[in-house]
């Protein structure tokens, strides 16, 4: 088989595939043979997209739904090996941003956050893992972010949403051993994304972001060979060196975060006025 069509005859669910990342790694699965089911809630973006997708993978299709809901979300890999008779790999990529102070997220807010971009891919890694145990292996890739290792400022329930992400991957990885299933865990750097036009403050990150289509070939090379957890795009200086100083001096590293998105003091004292105002 030509390293072109290297995922002939697999199955690949891909969540968030409506855009960026996801987008990107289901076109790349299409062209490499995969027959790929594209997964989000966007459905005009979907049948866009399959129609790319289907010029080389003719089986693909797609399934729009709310994956935060967790009847859709373990549905769709039912679904799935119901229809193809196997699920090979299984990329969990939705998420949803929440740039905004934490004095004005509401705990329905959090929670919403924390089921598209925490709970959805438990939801669907244990829909799957039996198939993939029953087929002899697998491959399960949790997309968190570069943000879970440096945390920005505005960012405390997506950082938790993607923290929580990390520590089940990282058990994963371990409970998974001998059974032929692989778990992968990648934080991509700022992206050039539509998610930065749906962050609801000022101040939200304006630095350089890096092309969507790049860090999806080098998640499908990364995944080619098995490898745990990556920082991408690789080779990053800029990445490397906030990764580097967050370990040696975590106090240095949150001093020029805080500069870069600093809270706004004016707003945090207007909010205490009025909380001493409310009976």
């Amino acid at each position: 088989m030509s390293s072109e069509k290297r995922y002939q005859g697999r199955v690949a669910i891909v969540t968030g595939a409506s855009s960026g990342i996801g987008l990107e790694t289901a076109r790349l699965l299409a062209r490499s043979g995969a027959t790929v089911v594209a997964v989000a809630r966007r459905e005009e973006r979907l049948a866009a997209l399959l129609a790319q997708l289907q010029a080389d993978s003719p089986d693909s299709i797609y399934l729009a739904g709310d994956i935060s809901d967790k009847a859709f979300a373990g549905g769709v890999v039912q679904q799935v090996a119901e229809q193809f008779g196997r699920v090979d790999i299984l990329i969990n990529n939705a998420g949803v941003p929440l740039h905004r102070m934490i004095y004005k997220i509401t705990a329905d807010e959090a929670e919403a956050v924390m089921r598209t971009n925490f709970l959805s891919c438990l939801w669907t890694s244990f829909a799957a893992i039996p198939f993939m145990l029953r087929d002899g292996g697998g491959i399960i890739v949790n997309v968190s972010s570069f943000g879970s290792k440096v945390p920005p400022t505005h960012e405390a329930v997506y950082v938790a949403s993607k923290c929580a992400m990390n520590g089940f991957t990282r058990g994963l990885w371990g409970d998974l051993q001998g059974s032929g299933i692989h778990a992968m865990l990648v934080h991509p750097g700022p992206i050039a994304t539509e998610i930065w036009s749906k962050l609801d403050e000022p101040g939200a990150y304006s630095g350089e972001v890096y092309p969507a289509d790049l860090v999806a070939r080098q998640l499908l090379a990364a995944m080619d060979k098995r490898e745990f957890e990556i920082v991408l795009p690789r080779w990053n200086f800029k990445l490397w060196i906030a990764r580097w100083l967050y370990a040696i001096a975590p106090s240095v590293v949150r001093a020029g975060v805080a500069k870069m998105d600093p809270v706004n003091q004016d707003e945090v004292e207007a909010l205490r006025q009025r909380l001493i105002k409310t009976p």
